[in-house]
């Protein structure tokens, strides 16, 4: 029976307990990495960081990166992406930036207009890597 593991990510797990949101950045299970729905946050601080939808894009994927990182992964062992998104507007801008960490072999990736976060930003990026 594969077991999962719940992982502190540096920074992210902080951040998140901080603004009072009940889910685990990442978990392991049967040689999978799952993390959960990211925003733009700075890895250091927990924060929120707004800005224009590419300043936004970037800190998601970097927070993501980290997030694999400290899991023993890499955005180059995803297999999944799921982008959601206020706007269905910035979906140029928002590849854009997605291409510079995903031009050699992109992963499988839905993108998703949704309405809204109480948290202050406009993209949240979930994924699932291999280990």
């Amino acid at each position: 029976m594969a077991e999962k593991q719940i992982l502190k990510i540096p920074g992210i797990t902080e951040g998140l307990i901080a603004n009072n949101v009940p889910i685990s950045a990442a978990v392991k299970a049967n040689g999978f990495v799952f993390v959960s729905g990211m925003p733009p946050m700075d890895i250091a601080t927990g924060k929120i960081i707004g800005g224009d939808i590419a300043t936004q894009t970037r800190h998601t994927i970097e927070a993501v990166r980290h997030i694999l990182e400290s899991a023993g992964s890499s955005l180059a062992k995803i297999v999944s992406v799921r982008l959601y998104c206020t706007n269905s507007g910035h979906f140029k801008a928002v590849n854009d930036v997605y291409r510079e960490y995903f031009a050699d072999a992109p992963p499988a990736r839905t993108f998703v207009t949704v309405a809204s976060w109480p948290l202050g930003f406009d993209i949240e990026m979930e994924c699932v890597a291999l280990e």
